[in-house]
């Protein structure tokens, strides 16, 4: 696809998003609906494009996270359908008065949520980032535009045909809901520079995805970035309940930007903690730094880099440190802005981590799996933003929202 082309789709997309933003929530409410019920009903076809995908992959020799990602089937789409179903009962964001007042003078001042237009979001190897991207965009007003990678090419156009039929059934434009076919690297540089057509960018993959955005792009975006997700054991910690919580964030699906890469303990509770793991998660392989080694002379040796690394496989690194300013500072140093947890039952030590720590998300006494738009009553999330810009964390209908000054007057001027 040439850049030119590529334009004329995303023209096609803008003059699409004027007519969603002119739209009822009722009407996209529904929209989103028909949609689910159109992931369901074409399920086998969907099912099947995946398969191809898939089939693909394994002979690419794509790793097995990186299979799980790719993978649907009836239970992860029945979770997609849900998802739009979700965020169609959400309140609608468009329109709602975000502040207001009277000034002294009369005029009446209100702040007013607006959809952004298009938003761009360029994604790897995820189909279900299909479905919950384009449920989001159309609930909150906007247009979808979105670029998938080509590993999952076939189930990302299978369930981008089932959200439009679905677009189609309320007179809704199709292209509200626009997928690019072509995967070549050139096309997504293209993409990632349609000033005046793409508002918001939202890119969601690994650090080649997000090295070439800040190399290309040239319009606006939100950055989803690594998630290198820490779980600090406190002294006083319930060693039971930290187990379960390491456990479940490391191994429930290792893959996935919210799941434990790094642990951090403290050195009265480490020897405890490291050999029930060991019995707890042995498919697991630590890297530990030099006390860690020492508890555990079989754990491998963490080089500095991997502290700092997003493995989104079964491994992680171990920091043993003597006390909590130690577990912050490293967790600081490390993290990548994304979610931090700590196990302990001292309020004081609690609040001084959710407060010092730097990060999108803090969570005290729960696996870090929790930092999810639909776990979190967003109904689904477009992306997890790292920065600290308008738009932090879980990214949900609000998060695709602007706001903008209505100024209401009788006749007022300015001396």
């Amino acid at each position: 696809m040439t850049a030119s082309q590529i334009e004329t789709l995303g023209a096609e997309v803008k003059e699409a998003s004027r007519e969603v933003s002119r739209s009822s929530g009722v009407t996209r409410q529904t929209a989103l609906r028909a949609a689910a019920e159109t992931l369901r009903s074409e399920r086998s076809t969907i099912l099947t494009a995946n398969e191809a995908d898939l089939r693909s992959a394994e002979e690419a020799g794509l790793t097995a996270t990186a299979l799980d990602r790719l993978r649907l089937d009836a239970g992860r789409l029945e979770a997609m359908a849900l998802g739009l179903e979700t965020v169609a009962s959400l309140p609608d964001p468009v329109g709602a008065t975000v502040a207001g007042s009277v000034r002294p003078n009369g005029l009446k001042v209100t702040q007013v949520r607006r959809p952004l237009g298009v938003i761009g979001v360029i994604y790897e190897n995820r189909p279900n980032v299909t479905s919950d991207a384009a449920g989001l965009c159309l609930a909150s007003g906007n247009a979808a535009f979105l670029r998938g990678s080509s590993s999952s090419i076939r189930s990302n156009m299978a369930i981008t045909a089932a959200l439009r039929a679905g677009l189609g059934e309320v007179g809704l434009p199709e292209a509200a809901i626009t997928l690019v076919e072509d995967t070549s690297h050139e096309t997504a540089a293209a993409f990632m520079r349609l000033e005046g057509i793409i508002d918001c960018l939202i890119p969601r993959g690994g650090p080649s995805l997000i090295a070439s955005m800040r190399e290309h792009a040239t319009v606006p975006y939100v950055l989803d970035g690594d998630g290198n997700c820490h779980v600090y054991v406190d002294r006083h910690a319930d060693l039971d309940m930290a187990v379960r919580i390491i456990v479940n964030a490391k191994t429930q699906r290792p893959g996935v930007c919210n799941a434990m890469e790094s642990l951090v303990l403290h050195a009265q509770v480490a020897h405890e903690v490291l050999g029930r793991l060991a019995v707890e998660m042995p498919e697991v392989r630590l890297l530990g730094d030099e006390a860690a080694c020492t508890i555990s002379p079989d754990m491998e040796a963490a080089s500095p880099e991997d502290f700092g690394t997003e493995f989104l496989d079964l491994v992680a690194t171990v920091r043993v440190v003597e006390d909590l300013d130690a577990a912050i500072d490293h967790v600081n140093r490390h993290s990548s802005g994304h979610s931090e947890a700590i196990v302990t039952s001292d309020v004081t030590a609690a609040e001084r981590f959710l407060d010092e720590v730097e990060a999108a998300a803090v969570l005290l006494n729960a696996s870090t799996r929790f930092v999810d738009g639909s776990e979190l009553g967003l109904g689904a999330e477009v992306g997890i933003s790292t920065q600290k810009i308008h738009a932090r964390g879980p990214m949900g209908l609000e998060a695709l929202t602007s706001t903008r000054w209505v100024i209401r007057g009788e006749g007022q001027t300015r001396t």
